[in-house]
């Protein structure tokens, strides 16, 4: 029980960056979560944090020590809860990370918060790459195919990008034709916050033949604004097929150049490999494969 004691004070310190947070957080003093680490660093033979008056930071091999504690505490905490009543009532906190498309995923989250009233949802939107294990998300949505094996992933759907603009614009500026006469047009481009790169469009030009470097009448870190720019007739924006699915359909956006468009998308649940899962993460991951692309 010592060693488990332990290595709960050991991880919760690491998460706070500080002895006397982690004390605060577990209701003991900051002196004997530092004594309990201590412990830990001796039997371990290594040292787990470097400790300054202000603050701890984790060394390399307690940063290699905190993943493997959170997947122990992860089974325990999933062996208690298979062998008790929460089983059938998933409760507890939940730490996810969600991409920058509230029109696709807000439907499912709220349906799900509706569902599972007992499970605390920490939710963190944005489109950063983040490190699941290390910042202890106990599950992600992103784009694209899994490349870390320490994670498993479950497929939750398909999507596309389209080239959108309203009838309005069209009529006024043209059609373009082929993708070298984009270079005529106001073009609404999304640049991701993460890191201030414009988000490609996905074009199949000739073979031989240059992309053309698109304009920008307008740069916005969020595509959902793109949308109102261009149902107002400014220009031709790059969206994913869910978020103009409506107004495509009631003729306020027009796709163009869908015979160039060469993309195809795949939102993927991301979640730290375990044997077992716990029953909010399970609920969570189920509820979201069914529901994010129902419609």
């Amino acid at each position: 029980m010592e060693s488990l004691n332990g290595i709960a004070f050991f991880v919760q310190a690491a998460e706070n960056r500080s002895f006397s947070e982690a004390g605060r957080v577990l209701g003991i003093s900051s002196s004997a979560v530092g004594k309990s680490v201590a412990r830990l660093e001796e039997r371990l033979g290594v040292r787990l944090f470097h400790r300054s008056t202000r603050s701890i930071t984790l060394t390399a091999e307690g940063a290699l020590f905190l993943e493997r504690c959170r997947r122990i505490l992860s089974e325990i905490e999933a062996a208690e809860l298979e062998l008790s009543e929460t089983r059938l009532a998933p409760r507890g906190k939940l730490r996810v990370s969600l991409p920058l498309v509230g029109g696709l995923v807000m439907p499912a989250l709220t349906a799900f918060m509706h569902r599972y009233p007992a499970i605390e949802l920490d939710v963190d939107f944005s489109d950063r790459l983040v490190d699941v294990i290390t910042e202890g998300f106990d599950a992600v949505i992103r784009t694209g195919e899994p490349t870390d094996s320490r994670l498993m992933s479950r497929q939750l759907g398909t999507f596309k990008l389209l080239l959108v603009a309203s009838p309005e614009y069209l009529l006024r500026r043209g059609r373009p034709r082929i993708p070298a006469d984009l270079v005529q047009h106001a073009c609404l481009q999304h640049k991701f916050p993460s890191n201030g790169k414009f988000e490609p469009w996905p074009l199949r030009v000739a073979l031989g033949e240059a992309e053309p470097v698109l304009p920008a009448s307008m740069v916005c870190n969020t595509t959902e604004v793109l949308i109102h720019v261009a149902r107002d007739g400014l220009g031709i924006a790059c969206l994913p097929d869910f978020m103009v699915r409506n107004a495509i359909a009631s003729g306020e956006l027009i796709t163009v150049l869908d015979d160039f468009n060469q993309h195809q998308g795949t939102f993927r649940m991301l979640w730290p490999s375990s044997k077992h899962l716990a029953p909010k993460l399970r609920v969570f991951v189920d509820f979201m494969g069914a529901k994010l692309f129902e419609s």
